[in-house]
This record gives C-alpha cells, structure tokens and sequence, in this order.
C-alpha cells in the first residue's frame, strides 16, 4: 500500500546540542563544540537542500508547508544567523504559508533580548521555553542550567522581541513534589505578563540510559506514587482551565485559537519532513528516519563520496522501492524505514486522535478505511467502555480522565496484530 502525498506537508528541524544534558533527558542530544555545531549547520543545509528536490514531487507539485518546527536539543544554542540562515533555506526551498507557524525552542540561558529579537525578524512567530518548574531546588535536581530568574528573564526578553505565540514546559511528578509544590508553579506561570497562550505539561518518566535511572535503581529518587502524581497531573490541569486555558491533548493546553497547529498536524496524521541526526518522517505511507549519529550524519552530508558524484540522485523519494542496496544514496543514512500497512494506519488513527481531547471521528474512520470503525474495533471498544475509560458521543469517541491516566493499557488494545486481522 502505497499513499499519495497529501496537500499539506510539516517540516521539523533537529538540533541536536544543548549546554548540558539534564538528568532525566534521553533526548538525542549532546553537548558539542563551536567546530561541531558549525559542521552539523552545513550538513544540515545539504540535507534541506538535497531533499527539495522539486521533481521529487507529482508534476512538480511540493505541498503547502503550514508549519516548521525547530527542536532539539536546545536549538538557541546555536547563533541567531545560524538559525536564521536555515528557516531562510527552509522558505526558499520548500512552499511555506505565509502564515505559517514557525516555532523555536529555547531554554532560559541560551538566548537574549537581541537574539531572539533577529529570531524574530527572521520569521520565527512561536517561541517555546523549557521552564519545567517554578522551583530553584527542583531544577537543581533536574540538572536543569537555569533558575526562576533566568526563565523570567527570557520572558522578558521573548516579550521584547515580539513574540506573541508563547508556549511554556513544565514537568509534574518530580522528585520531592508535592501537590502545594505544583499548586505554587500554577500560580506562579498564570502571574507572568503577558500570560503564556500554550503550556506542555509532561509527566516525568524514568527513561533507560539516564542518570535519573541510575539514581532510581539506586533508590535515591524520591518521587511521588502514582496515585499522588495523578492528583498533582490534575491539579495543575484544573487551575489552568479555571483560568481559561483547554486541555486540547494529554499533555497541552492552550488559550482558544492558540493550538500548537505544528503538533495537531501530527495527531491529525499529516505528512511531515524530517531533517537533522534521528529525525522522522513520513511521506506516501512510509515512516523513516535518519541516523542517530552524528558522525555519520555530518560525514554522508558534508563528506561523502557517493554525494560528491555528479550521478548522486539527489532527493528522498525518487524511486525507492525496490532499490535496497542504494537506499542510502537515496535517503541518506537511516536508523530506521518502515512501510506501514492498513492495519499500521488504523492503529494510528487510534493512537493519535486518542490523544486527542476530542478524541476520534467515526465517520473519519469509515471514510478513510472503507470501514466501519465497530468492524475493526467494536469488542475492544466496549470493553473499554463499560470500564469508563472510553465515552462515544455525537460520532465522536474519546478518554475519559480515568482513561487518560490509563491511555497506555487502553491504547495497547488498539494495536490490530493481537485482536483481528484486516
């Protein structure tokens, strides 16, 4: 099965350097060296460039880009015309709206009123700061590179600069947190002027291969039990609403008209463009992403033979199937490629509108796979139902809080392979 290209197509941006990495971070990114950065900027732009490649497109046809997204890592540990001179690629060499939302993120201690001030002027709309918690001694625990002055700073700076569309980071469920702690943060970040139109609000995982996971096999972390974190989770739901925010996504909440529109296109299922170490995308039913090596990435794109050849085909999708022994003259190095069938992609209208406050449209589901949704899903939906984890209402089927804090197991039952085949 293969899928045309969709009118609309995302494009996110990785960089992968930050000052320090934080203690529960198992994010690919690292701290790295003026030489480093400066190497991976020029890789990067041959990546963009090769990959635009107008006759990669049906009739030339490049799809309208409504977003662009810039992550990491911390992208601002870069220089405001490093970071300048890619968006400026990116719009030269790719169909962007006019509108487009165009984010950055950026950590307090990374940036200043006159970078973010050339940010800005260079077209970044959207700012998203990596607060995480009001708290000094929480984020000393983090090993965060901030404090609550820094973060205010950057407000301030980020305000000054023209940035209107602003989004916040916080982490709940952090060692030694207590539902006064998370209510001090709520009341802190709903105080700042001008307030913030978005919050990420993430529940703190243990990940392998961090020094929170040793600390943890350690027993030298002290988190809160799982019911006592869910209560803290929606205590601090509960105050942002009250102040009129939405929880419109497990883990964000906006102020009316201020969605994430780059993250929505993800749960929505719109295509989307990669670029930079691990990056994902998925274009014509295929999920791929690029190596999660530096040096290898760095050598491909700025280095290596094969792309210094003048046969070199220079663009992603340009008959792929088929072709195994050059994919990586084709695609680059990946570190993973995957063709996902009809079965892939009904699970995944299932995981993604789940995540979803208002959930999953029933007709969408017929529409898009010729089936009813009940055919496929129908015993694991009412099962999940009678539990109270899922409510169907008006065509539409979503979680409940309950099933919110339980997403996991009931998401876990949408996957096709263990229930039915179709």
């Amino acid at each position: 099965m293969q899928a045309a290209y969709n009118d609309e197509m995302e494009i996110y941006i990785h960089i992968p350097f930050c000052v320090r990495k934080c203690l529960y971070c198992d994010f690919l990114s690292a701290p790295a060296d003026e030489s480093a950065r400066m190497r991976y900027v020029s890789a990067l732009k041959n990546e963009i460039i090769n990959r635009s490649d107008k006759e990669v497109w049906p009739a030339g046809k490049m799809p309208v880009v409504p977003s662009v997204f810039f992550g990491g890592g911390t992208p601002t540990v870069l220089g405001a015309g490093d970071l300048s001179g890619i968006l400026s690629l990116i719009k030269e060499r790719f169909n962007v709206k006019q509108d487009a939302e165009i984010t950055i993120e950026c950590n307090p201690g990374t940036a200043d009123e006159e970078k973010l001030s050339v940010l800005r002027r260079a077209g970044f709309n959207r700012i998203s700061i990596g607060l995480q918690s009001t708290d000094d001694e929480m984020l000393r625990k983090l090993g965060r590179i901030h404090n609550f002055e820094d973060f205010l700073r950057i407000w301030k700076a980020a305000r000054e600069a023209g940035f209107k569309n602003t989004n916040i980071d916080i982490i709940t469920g952090l060692p030694g947190q207590t539902l006064r702690d998370i209510s001090i943060t709520a009341d802190k970040v709903l105080s700042l002027e001008p307030r913030p139109k978005h919050i990420s609000l993430y529940s703190l995982i243990i990940e392998e291969g961090t020094e929170f996971k040793k600390l943890y096999d350690e027993g030298k972390l002290d988190l809160p039990d799982e019911d006592e974190e869910r209560k803290i989770h929606w205590n601090i739901i509960d105050a942002f609403e009250n102040a009129g925010y939405r929880q419109y996504e497990l883990s964000n909440l906006a102020l009316p008209g201020y969605e994430c529109a780059h993250n929505s296109g993800y749960w929505t299922g719109r295509e989307y463009l990669g670029f930079g170490t691990g990056a994902a995308s998925y274009l014509r039913g295929i999920r791929y992403a690029d190596t999660r090596s530096l040096d290898e990435y760095v050598s491909f794109w700025t280095d290596s033979p094969a792309f210094n050849e003048p046969s070199f085909p220079k663009s992603i999708c340009r008959k792929p199937e088929g072709i195994a022994a050059s994919e990586e003259r084709l695609f680059g190095p990946l570190s993973e490629k995957e063709t996902l069938t009809e079965s892939n992609l009904m699970e995944e209208f299932m995981f993604l509108g789940l995540r979803m406050t208002k959930g999953i449209d029933t007709e969408e589901f017929k529409k898009r796979f010729g089936k009813d949704i009940r055919e496929v899903y129908g015993d694991i939906i009412d099962k999940h139902m009678g539990e109270g984890l899922l409510i169907k209402r008006d065509g539409r089927l979503y979680l409940s809080r309950r099933g919110q804090d339980l997403a996991n197991y009931v998401m876990s039952d949408m996957i096709l392979e263990k229930n039915i085949s179709v």
